[in-house]
């Protein structure tokens, strides 16, 4: 008795601490991506389905906790997985627009969460015996714990395809990791392989969306600062002033004084070639144009 009661303290009760903190995280990690959402007012480019499949697979080991029974910590954690993911798929719903919106309701909440957890139910407590319950819905269980962690993979097409990470949230797919770890070492403890299985591979795509993330992340650069040289540097006489009619951005290689010119034309708009570059700069004073301004060369690289 005092082993199993060693095991316990040693072993399951901190793997039950570890998971329900890191789960905890889990559920809250999205919070920084609709935080985004109510500044934009918009859902943009993210996408429901992660939180649909998140909230039926919290119900659904909500439903495997009370048939197998002495299972409180899953019972505790999804149910307040529930409460979370309703609450994103609601918020979801306020600020996506409407194709998107029908979609969700149609395709995913009443299909999913409300149609296939119907039926799942009917076949667990109508169709299968006593005996095999257990069984039958740890591996329904198993399958749509894999489909969580798959879930966030649905982007991968459009992070490879735009380079950018922007709709991949790092801190959810850490979470999921160490999730994956905690509630790993629980099944392992208390011998439940419909609990360990399937967060081996919730590791693994976590570990896939991470490194995504890191290839396309593009770091900020905030030491950039604009080339000058002493011998760039125009000085103009005293009470000129240069007007800019148009500004395109070029590669500049030098810049140097090379004529005096009579008066520049008026229509002259554009800047992008050395041509287009000279002709575009007058120089103003006193309300009007200088009969011989000085005319800059500005090298544009090749």
């Amino acid at each position: 008795m005092n082993n199993i009661s060693d095991t316990w303290s040693h072993t399951v009760l901190p793997s039950i601490c570890a998971g329900n903190i890191i789960s905890f995280l889990v559920f809250l990690a999205p919070m920084t991506t609709f935080l985004q959402v109510y500044r934009k007012k918009s859902t943009g480019g993210f996408s429901s389905v992660p939180y649909v499949v998140a909230l039926f697979s919290s119900v659904l080991w909500i439903f495997y906790a009370l048939v197998k029974t002495n299972s409180r910590p899953l019972l505790t954690i999804n149910a307040f997985g529930c409460g979370v993911e309703a609450a994103y798929i609601i918020f979801y719903l306020v600020y996506a627009p409407k194709k998107a919106r029908v979609r969700t309701i149609a395709y995913f909440l009443l299909l999913l969460d409300v149609a296939a957890f119907g039926l799942i139910v009917f076949a667990t407590l109508k169709l299968v015996g006593p005996a095999h319950r257990v069984k039958f819905l740890g591996s329904v269980c198993l399958a749509f714990s894999m489909a969580v962690f798959v879930a966030p993979l649905s982007i991968i097409v459009k992070v490879v395809k735009t380079k950018s990470v922007e709709f991949m949230p790092i801190g959810l797919s850490f979470c999921l990791a160490l999730s994956a770890v905690a509630w790993f070492c629980y099944g392992l403890f208390t011998k439940d392989p419909y609990v360990m299985y399937p967060n081996v591979g919730g590791f693994f795509f976590s570990c896939i969306q991470m490194g995504l993330y890191f290839w396309y992340r593009k770091p900020r650069n905030t030491n950039a600062v604009l080339p000058t040289t002493t011998d760039q540097a125009i000085e103009l006489p005293a009470g000129h002033t240069v007007v800019i009619r148009s500004v395109s951005p070029i590669s500049i290689l030098g810049v140097h004084k090379v004529e005096a010119a009579d008066q520049l034309p008026a229509d002259a708009a554009t800047v992008g070639d050395k041509a287009a570059a000279t002709d575009s700069c007058r120089f103003v004073a006193d309300g009007g144009i200088i009969n011989k301004p000085e005319v800059i060369e500005i090298v544009a690289a090749a």
